[in-house]
């Protein structure tokens, strides 16, 4: 994805921080905000796993830092719920007036609250999505644990939210407590996915089920199993992105068929630097995702470029064995082929070989399921070292 910086003016004369996530190819069917959770900035990795999933369909994501979060200006002590909801709208209102009206509105935890409160504010909005969210704005308070008689009496006092300070106001309290969602949720009769772990110990399920009951179809729920509130394991954070990148196909128009241009060539790869090693990768007709693994610092959100040339060695061999077996009418039914690779020294390959240094080593085992004899097996195994992709390699 491309992804472009940006400076958004706010209502109070402060200057939000915020990133636009923008598919590769730059065609773009609908435009989304994505509003983090309480103590979380635009870079966490559930806000990036979901933007990036988003631009492959063609979605474009703002995702931006709340006043007093992250890089945006303003100190987060004097604010409150009302100004996460305000800080929705001007973002949406930069949008519409920069680039398009905004269809999509996704929000995590508290950030998920917040933009059901904008959703009532901004128009033509076509989904929306909450993850982990709590069904009353109220609900946070309890993060602030013993220190709560504290704001009370005096105003304001200092606690630790995710290992983090923050100077909580009295007048920040009094907000959560003004707000009430559930008029907002049953008033917006718009297409409504909420996902949330059974096992968040930070804001209980519950609260999914509370505005599940609150909202109007239509309306999904979808539980993430297993995962932490803030979705830090990289497979919960990816699986939330696929469903939502799924979901939300329904509401929106996506034009079939549209991949990146290959300008004549047959593949182009294309990589964002801020995306690490996860590449993409079009043909004229086909898109996918190739990385590196975790242990070579990457993100392992594809296959690695050599699993790529072991699956093309891999796809030609049976591809190759069934024409031939069909042209023969011989009675296979399935094929697989078991592909390893790695760089051996000349003599260990070739013990006669006076060649120095070392050689890519391709290994295929082959299963050949069908009603075969002895000679068919043979000659298929034999085809089997003469598909395109394998001469090409030798």
């Amino acid at each position: 994805m491309n992804t472009i910086d940006l400076k958004i003016p706010q209502r109070n004369n402060k200057v939000l921080n915020a990133k636009l996530d923008l598919p590769a190819d730059n065609k773009i069917h609908e435009y989304a905000i994505f509003a983090h959770c309480f103590t979380c900035n635009s870079n966490f990795g559930i806000v990036r796993n979901i933007s990036r999933n988003l631009t492959l369909q063609g979605i474009a994501v703002l995702r931006f830092d709340f006043t007093g979060l992250g890089k945006s200006e303003g100190n987060f002590e004097n604010t409150n719920f009302s100004n996460n909801v305000s800080d929705i709208v001007d973002v949406a209102n930069f949008l519409t007036k920069n680039y398009q009206k905004p269809g999509i509105l996704i929000g995590h935890s508290l950030g998920g609250t917040a933009i059901l409160m904008a959703a009532s504010k901004i128009s033509d909005i076509k989904a929306l999505v909450t993850i982990g969210s709590p069904s009353e704005p109220s609900h946070v308070s309890h993060l602030f644990g013993n220190k709560l008689d504290q704001i009370e009496s005096q105003g304001h006092a200092k606690v630790d939210i995710g290992g983090r300070p923050f100077t909580i106001q009295k007048q920040f309290l009094q907000d959560l407590k003004d707000n009430n969602i559930y008029d907002i949720v049953q008033e917006l009769k718009i297409p409504y996915l909420i996902l949330h772990s059974p096992q968040d110990t930070i804001v209980e399920i519950e609260n999914a089920a509370m505005l599940y009951k609150a909202a109007f179809h239509p309306k999904s729920f979808v539980s993430l199993d297993g995962a932490d509130h803030l979705l830090s394991s990289k497979r919960d954070s990816t699986y939330a992105a696929n469903v939502i990148g799924t979901w939300v196909s329904r509401y929106i128009e996506i034009p079939e068929g549209e991949n990146l241009s290959t300008e004549g060539e047959q593949v182009v790869a294309y990589l964002n630097l801020e995306d690490n090693f996860t590449t993409q990768i079009y043909t004229d007709k086909h898109h996918f995702i190739a990385d590196e693994p975790a242990s070579l610092g990457g993100s392992d959100a594809g296959p690695a470029p050599y699993e790529l040339l072991n699956a093309g060695l891999g796809a030609c061999t049976v591809m190759t064995l069934k024409m031939y077996a069909e042209r023969k009418k011989w009675d296979l039914k399935e094929v697989k082929v078991y592909i390893s690779h790695d760089k051996r020294e000349w003599k260990e390959v070739n013990p006669e070989s006076t060649e120095e240094g070392k050689v890519d080593y391709f290994k295929k085992r082959i299963e050949l399921v069908g009603d075969l004899d002895e000679a068919q097996r043979s000659k298929l195994m034999s085809i089997a070292s003469k598909c395109p992709v394998n001469t090409t390699l030798t």
